[in-house]
């Protein structure tokens, strides 16, 4: 008999078969949140087929305005900077809320949360 016999229904008998784009394989790494643009309730769409979660974003491009901004681990302005972005540096914002954004410098990272008023739009 093949592994490709189904004569038991849909499923195959004898040794199972990979199929489809993800498969339960064993553990991975998990991503690193402040390189990976990934949390549990969302990714950067460029992730998408390598992670899986509910929902998947288009970054919004934006500028950092004059003065410049941080890039910190949390929604909170007492938060562990990561990085100071300069005036005019381009930041890919995945979700807005209130006045915090969560985005990614690029799809490598570094990912965190700057102030929205920090940002403006591309023209």
């Amino acid at each position: 008999m093949s592994q490709a016999d189904t004569s038991n229904g849909d499923r195959p008998t004898g040794a199972s078969q990979v199929q489809g784009p993800y498969v339960l394989a064993g553990a991975i790494a998990r991503p690193d949140p402040r390189k990976d643009p990934i949390r549990g309730d969302l990714a950067h769409i460029a992730l998408a087929g390598k992670h899986f979660v509910p929902h998947y974003a288009v970054p919004q491009p934006r500028t950092v305005m004059p003065g410049g901004a941080s890039l910190l681990t949390d929604p909170q302005d007492d938060a562990e900077e990561l990085c100071v972005l300069m005036e005019g540096d381009s930041f890919e914002v995945l979700d807005e809320a209130g006045k915090w954004v969560w985005g990614c410098l690029s799809v490598e990272g570094p990912v965190g949360y700057i102030r929205a008023d920090r940002l403006e739009r591309l023209a």
